[in-house]
């Protein structure tokens, strides 16, 4: 009797266990997740330039963010002193300018010369005045102040080749030429040498002026950049990839890839995620298919590197949370920690994907769905500032391949791991880095950390972005949600942290080889 007893706990016992494990159920005894790290498992090198930003002539993004003449918190020539130094904050690599949707109908010639001489226009993508006071030498004296790298889309909408040409000759040849001795006629005399130059904005949208066939981009895009690219041989070119993902996107993709194999340097990739039925788990998972987009592209690029010797990247050259706010009020999205968890998981995807992923564009810069946000009597982060920050200051070097086994839960006919991971080592401070968002909402997972290679030097640095609630927002007066930073022991081949329940942690712990 008492061994019939035993056996039917034991079964009781293990139909608990059984039923834990096809639930895919997040539970207090369940085993430690475990993440290996393995030096010697290098994917690339990260490219500093997937830390960049994006600012458009849209809503504050230009007029009241980065330039804003006469104000007691701008310099001599008009930058908001504050945005530069929040900028500087983020170590931005790289920023995309003007556009966006406004750049298909923008004419550079507009903005150069004598500001009181230069046109207001009317904007047709976002339904502004355009004034045209910041034009051209303006973002590239922005640019050289805030440290980063200036990056031109052309306009390929209602744009013509010639006017594209032109404005890489004002921007890039010294002197001799009518547009170089243009630029030196309006103050100056060195050229500006823009290197990264974008062929056009979402072309194959219907929502975008100057809407195109891929066929028809891909042939006006080809001459474009041969013009280009004739008049300075040295710039990287980046062509325009599909953003309209209800339509037959990979079709453009590897249309226009095919066509511009000889010339182009990058393919741009667009993604916006959100959070409209307000549900936590499948916020979290809205990232996915970004990484699915890398993946297909990644292989579409393969395809032509099978015609030519040439590699092509991709340019991730616009992403963010954005679905409140939507041409209300110039975009001004107020973002909550949630939003700044599903921030840390595109970076992650830019980690992970470090061998074609080449350079990123969070959009915007400041006031337009942004991680700044200015006001006449000063600026402030907002939550999706830390996560940025972090990943541009310390997330270097080479990124690895890792192994993370943890629960997941079901989304639809997906199993979506609890933690989204990515690392990198350093090989001149000889760290890892390792990024992990926790996407339970409310449990914490205790992880086991593993060195394959090598053992950890008994210290590590743990930078924490995190909050009492999910909704939890920043504003002037209160940071609710910013960057919290301790120390914990990390040494031997192994250690255990455990990653709070809605949360984005790096940890920064040295291998000693």
């Amino acid at each position: 009797m008492q061994f019939i007893k035993k056996m039917k706990r034991r079964k009781l016992i293990v139909t608990i266990l059984c039923t834990g494990l096809l639930t895919g159920g997040l539970h207090a005894q369940t085993a430690k997740a475990r993440i290996k790290i393995d030096v010697e498992r290098q994917t690339d090198r990260i490219d500093r330039m997937i830390y960049g930003n994006f600012v458009e002539h849209l809503g504050r993004c230009i007029y009241g963010g980065l330039y804003e003449p006469g104000s007691p918190l701008s310099d001599g020539d008009g930058f908001r002193k504050d945005v530069l130094e929040a900028a500087k904050a983020l170590n931005t690599s790289i920023v995309r300018w003007p556009g966006g949707n406004f750049v298909s109908g923008y004419h550079w010639e507009d903005g150069v010369g004598v500001r009181e001489q230069r046109p207001v226009r009317i904007d047709l993508a976002w339904g502004f005045r355009e004034n045209n006071s910041f034009g051209t030498d303006e973002f590239v004296a922005w640019c050289r102040k805030a440290g980063t790298e200036p990056y031109f889309c052309v306009n390929l909408g209602t744009g013509t080749m010639d006017e594209s040409r032109n404005w890489v000759e004002y921007c890039n040849v010294e002197k001799g030429t009518y547009y170089s001795d243009l630029r030196v006629k309006n103050g100056y005399p060195l050229p500006h040498k823009v290197t990264y130059w974008g062929l056009g904005n979402e072309v194959d949208g219907p929502w975008q002026m100057g809407h195109k066939s891929a066929e028809d981009y891909g042939k006006m895009a080809l001459e474009t950049a041969k013009l280009m690219k004739w008049i300075d041989k040295d710039i990287k070119l980046v062509v325009s990839g599909s953003s309209n993902y209800g339509a037959d996107w990979t079709r453009w993709n590897r249309t226009v890839l095919d066509y511009l194999k000889n010339h182009a340097d990058y393919i741009a990739l667009h993604h916006y995620a959100g959070n409209r039925n307000n549900k936590f788990d499948e916020f979290m998972a809205s990232t996915r298919f970004a990484e699915r987009a890398v993946k297909v592209t990644e292989g579409l690029i393969n395809e032509v590197r099978a015609k030519t010797n040439r590699n092509i990247y991709i340019a991730f050259d616009e992403y963010n949370v954005w679905y409140r706010a939507r041409g209300e009020e110039g975009n001004e999205e107020v973002y909550n920690l949630e939003d700044a968890l599903v921030v840390a998981t595109y970076l992650n995807i830019f980690v992970r994907n470090a061998h074609i992923v080449k350079m990123a564009n969070m959009a915007q810069l400041v006031n337009v769905i942004a991680p700044i946000f200015s006001t006449p009597e000063g600026s402030w982060r907002q939550t999706i500032f830390y996560p940025l920050e972090l990943f541009a200051n310390h997330c270097h070097g080479t990124a690895l391949q890792t192994f993370t086994d943890c629960e997941t839960y079901r989304l639809r006919a997906e199993d979506i791991p609890y933690l989204d991971v990515s690392s990198a080592y350093n090989e001149e401070t000889r760290e890892v880095i390792i990024n992990v968002v926790n996407r339970s909402e409310n449990n914490a997972i205790a992880t086991d950390i593993i060195s394959q290679t090598g053992v950890f030097g008994g210290k590590a640095k743990v930078f924490e972005v995190n909050g009492q609630n999910i909704k939890d927002e920043n504003s002037a007066g209160k940071q609710t949600v910013q960057t919290k930073t301790k120390e914990v022991t990390a040494k031997g081949e192994k250690f255990t942290y455990s990653f709070p329940a809605h949360s984005y942690t790096m940890i920064k712990a040295e291998i000693r080889l």
